[in-house]
């Protein structure tokens, strides 16, 4: 039986980058990753899933063509599939995605700001 358990404030200590998702776990198809964010994200969908943001530490808002929703710590956001949206964050701020694995951060957007997938730490 596996029992290593995760620490997600140790996991944050592992890297600095910006808007770079990176692995601590699965379940069947599905990763959990924890990602530093700070700024502006790029405008981008995912089509064919949705897409949920936790946030750790700190405070964010999922920005939308017509409105925006704010989080804070404790405070979690599910994205349909198929809706643009733009994460910003004024401050450093952590928070934890739950996506299917192979999922893009900019969806089909692309650009610079596209992290590489599936690096665990």
């Amino acid at each position: 039986m596996f029992v290593d358990k995760i620490n997600i404030q140790e996991k944050f200590l592992k890297f600095s980058d910006y808007w770079s998702p990176k692995v601590i776990a699965e379940m069947s198809d599905y990763q959990f990753k924890l990602v530093k964010i700070k700024g502006k994200f790029t405008w981008h969908d995912h089509k064919d899933t949705d897409e949920v943001f936790i946030v750790i530490e700190g405070c964010m808002r999922i920005e939308f063509r017509d409105n925006q929703v704010e989080l804070r710590e404790g405070e979690m956001f599910v994205v349909p599939k198929g809706v643009e949206h733009k994460p910003v964050a004024d401050d450093e701020c952590k928070i934890m995605l739950i996506e299917p694995r192979g999922v893009a951060n900019t969806g089909d957007a692309g650009g610079q700001l596209t992290a590489d997938d599936n690096i665990w730490i």
